[in-house]
């Protein structure tokens, strides 16, 4: 029996995410690219994945909380580049409430159905996350996504 892919959480949250007005493709993933000169430029959006939320027990909406975190280096510089970790974030925060940018049909990853994210919110206020080793600027928030597969 052939396994048929099925959207999942964290696949929308990258849809949804590399959509928003600001965002480049490819600077959303569910992996930090170990090359940071590769995204110094514009930074880059974590999808941790999810750490909260409930799916519906009669319908097919699910109402994930994911854990988001926003990127920002100077690969020439030890110093952490905070304005610019937290303007990538404010990107998100301001995709929140563009209402053209919510309802619309997303496409994931090739083979799998599309989903549309109804409605999306902060769970938390972004949080500047100190003492990376490796000097990044990073801010954390957790954002809760209502999404359905179409």
């Amino acid at each position: 029996m052939a396994v048929i892919p099925l959207a999942n959480t964290e696949l929308v949250a990258i849809a949804w995410l590399s959509s928003a007005a600001g965002i480049e493709a490819g600077q959303v993933a569910t992996t930090l690219p170990t090359d940071a000169s590769a995204w110094e430029a514009n930074g880059f959006v974590h999808v941790v994945g999810a750490v909260g939320g409930t799916p519906k027990l009669d319908f097919a909406l699910r109402e994930p909380v994911v854990q988001v975190d926003a990127y920002a280096v100077n690969t020439g510089s030890g110093k952490p580049p905070w304005g610019r970790a937290a303007s990538l974030m404010e990107l998100i925060v301001a995709a929140t409430y563009d209402e053209a940018g919510l309802q619309r049909v997303l496409t994931l990853r090739p083979g799998y159905p599309q989903a549309r994210v109804l409605t999306a919110h902060f769970a938390s206020e972004p949080r500047r996350m100190p003492g990376d080793d490796s000097s990044y600027a990073r801010y954390q928030a957790d954002l809760a996504l209502h999404w359905i597969t179409l």
